[in-house]
């Protein structure tokens, strides 16, 4: 993958462990780009199972279809062995899950397609034989002493300083920023102190590297009608705020990103912030070629220690390859400084064959909400990854990644390469030099693979396994020290504020100058959204640990909720659960005490997905257990609801409210009947305060009576 050799190899490990059966998750987003025969069925089965009212003979008649697509398969409802062979041990779990690690980009049944790298253009992108182009260059300018690039990567650690961070807390302090709000900072080698907003932002005191300066404004146009200073011509409020952050090198956490509002905004932010490093970087590299030929025989050359151990210094992570696509799109724009001066961008057609998508792809009359058409558009494929190479007026995609500066990959993409331990191909030196991390949608992670991102954590900015032909006399001290970890800059993005989210960025980001986090709390819940008359009960488990919530929730639902809703009368009882993991215990636990429900999941079938919504709209089935990455998937409403449980905070605060709306759905005048029952413990404070907002998360924290709340449908 990396030079022509790794490439090949990849491509035999590849073959060797991916060509076997598609995992159940494959199959779900295989879903989601439909092939046209697909594509007609779902349109049918939309129309009939939602957009239409259904009466008992349009039932019948969609039964009879799927149970006619069903005979070709031999399904049965609970035929489906990705789930079944799952126990309720978390070790046997966890093996399925990260059997998702299937690839997706092409069809096993045609054998694994081998993956392109671009040898062609190796020596035109080689730093080692090019020089700067005077022209081009910002040579004076990175000597600047208040350049951030030049500052925070020229900082000389003490070993003193090194041992402080490893073995010291961290102190913090918190600010009010105007856009932003909360912010806290936090470092275990700078003093607390309060971090000030800039009010303006003039681009040329950023430091930008030449071109920049004078594109990013152009770029940015789109996003400036909305801005209500004229005066600041070139970001928004959100983007000076976050990229005031991102030019001074501090880690950043900001969970209030979300596809459908600010997404593009910040991607704009962050693509800036990593195209001006590069540039810096492979300036810097360039000017002290040019020193090194020009210099007399004999003199010192140590300071002109310039790169790491390997080439590739920005990773970006993001879900899909329309993420990709844009965030190719961005660099390009950006560095086209006028139309005349186009760049040279080689392999751009593989690139937009590979990663574009075509609209006729997709049915026109499936409703969905705006968050998911925004999330899911354009190609949705989740198993890549490209290196794209950038030098002066050329960008090259589909770089080896040995001869890349960015990488830009899903996790899925990056896990796959890494590899996992005693498996004799697997590669991560190209991760040793990493010197910016972007993390972007990480709670979509959530709902693909998380392990997938811990693993690449724990890999990233090791020292390699091998040299890669690097001159030892051009690396920094920091990378020949394996001290690279603490200059690494991690940007984090998400639309959440997740326990797993957080622990990462508190576990695995040691950036020497310090974190910044956004910390706001959310004044109203998603509960005021909640449109039907409806009671909402909350009870309360105790648990003594993070670690015994899982079954401590357990036993309090089979013991305490489960025996309440076993009575006919407590018919179409629908739960939901977040956690595939506790889906499945609850599925084992049902089949083994014989109650009458039916399931779906994200690995059910299609056609077995169809039968469990009839048979539980027409009360044939008492409890439907629901998972959330099904919903997050699909969005289906199902219809007959009239007793909800959720037996776990949803990861997304809206989803509860879509949820309790579905009851809406079965107009049977029996609103007065409707229940909903919510399980949470005293470690979903984060989870809670999103669904009824902080003030009354805090009266419940502190109360250990259940609480009940009445929604009238016009909160």
């Amino acid at each position: 993958l990396q030079s022509e050799d790794s490439d090949k190899s990849s491509a035999e490990s590849d073959s060797e462990t991916e060509v076997e059966q598609v995992s159940g998750y494959h199959k779900l987003l295989a879903t989601l780009k439909t092939s046209p025969e697909s594509e007609s069925e779902e349109e049918e089965d939309e129309s009939e199972s939602e957009e239409a009212e259904e009466s008992e003979a349009e039932i019948d008649s969609e039964g009879s279809q799927e149970a006619g697509e069903a005979e070709g398969g031999e399904e049965d409802e609970n035929d489906v062995p990705d789930e079944e062979e799952a126990t309720d041990t978390a070790e046997q779990m966890l093996s399925q899950e990260q059997a998702d690690g299937t690839d997706t980009s092409c069809d096993p049944r045609h054998g694994v397609i081998e993956e392109f790298t671009d040898v062609k253009h190796e020596s035109e992108f080689s730093l080692e034989t090019n020089f700067m182009e005077e022209e081009s260059g910002d040579c004076n300018a990175d000597r600047r002493d208040s350049n951030p690039f030049k500052q925070h990567m020229d900082k000389e650690l003490e070993e003193k300083e090194i041992e402080k961070m490893s073995t010291l807390p961290k102190t913090s302090s918190q600010s009010q920023w105007p856009r932003l709000g909360q912010v806290i900072f936090s470092s275990t080698l700078e003093k607390p102190k309060s971090l000030k907003a800039d009010k303006e932002v003039d681009v040329k005191q950023l430091h930008l590297h030449k071109p920049l300066e004078s594109t990013w404004p152009k770029v940015n146009k789109q996003f400036l009608s909305a801005v209500d200073k004229p005066t600041d011509s070139s970001f928004t409020p959100l983007q000076r705020e976050l990229f005031c952050i991102m030019n001074s090198y501090r880690d950043l956490f900001y969970p209030e990103g979300n596809a459908l509002t600010n997404g593009e905004e910040i991607r704009l932010a962050y693509c800036l912030h990593a195209l001006n490093h590069v540039l810096k970087a492979n300036a810097q590299v360039l000017s002290n070629n040019a020193k090194r030929r020009d210099r007399k025989p004999g003199t010192d050359t140590d300071d002109h220690r310039d790169q790491g151990l390997t080439r590739p210094k920005v990773l970006m992570i993001v879900p899909f390859r329309e993420c990709a696509l844009r965030i190719v799109h961005i660099f390009i724009s950006l560095l086209e400084v006028n139309d005349k001066k186009k760049i040279d961008v080689s392999n751009k057609k593989r690139f937009k064959g590979e990663f574009g998508s075509d609209p006729e792809e997709k049915p026109p009359n499936l409703k969905r909400p705006e968050d998911y058409e925004a999330v899911f558009a354009g190609n949705i494929d989740d198993h890549f990854r490209i290196g794209v190479a950038i030098l002066q007026k050329s960008m090259r995609l589909y770089a080896p990644f040995y001869s890349s500066d960015i990488i830009i990959a899903s996790p899925l993409g990056i896990r796959t390469v890494i590899g996992a331990e005693g498996e004799k191909k697997r590669d991560f030196d190209f991760l040793s030099s990493i010197e910016i991390l972007i993390i972007d949608q990480a709670d979509i992670y959530l709902m693909q693979n998380w392990e997938h991102v811990l693993h690449l954590m724990k890999h990233i900015n090791l020292l390699p396994l091998d040299s890669h032909g690097v001159d030892f006399s051009r690396v920094r001290m920091l990378n020949l020290n394996n001290w690279s970890k603490y200059y690494r800059q991690t940007l984090l993005f998400s639309a959440v504020q997740d326990p797993q989210i957080n622990s990462v960025f508190n576990k695995h980001c040691f950036n020497y100058i310090g974190q910044v986090a956004v910390r706001n709390v959310p004044l109203t819940g998603s509960i005021s959204h909640v449109v039907v008359q409806l009671p909402h009960v909350f009870r309360r488990l105790e648990a003594d640990s993070v670690n015994s919530v899982i079954d401590a929730r357990f036993q309090f639902f089979i013991d305490k909720v489960l025996p309440e809703y076993r009575d006919a009368i407590m018919s179409h009882t629908l739960i939901y659960v977040p956690s595939y993991f506790d889906y499945v215990r609850l599925r084992n636990y049902f089949k083994k005490e014989d109650l009458n429900f039916t399931h779906i999941c994200e690995y059910t079938k299609k056609a077995a997905v169809c039968r469990a919504r009839r048979f539980f709209l027409k009360g044939e089935k008492q409890f439907l257990l629901f998972t959330e990455r099904f919903h997050f998937y699909k969005r289906y409403t199902i219809k007959g609801i009239r007793n909800l449980i959720f037996y776990e905070l949803p990861t997304y605060s809206h989803f509860y409210s879509e949820i309790c709306n579905m009851l809406k759905a079965t107009d049977s005048g029996v609103d007065a009947t409707w229940t909903c029952t919510v399980l949470y413990s005293k470690y979903d404070a984060q989870k809670l305060a999103t669904v009824v907002g902080i003030d009354r998360t805090a009266q419940m924290l502190q109360s250990k009576k259940n609480v009940h709340l009445f929604v009238t449908g016009e909160n």
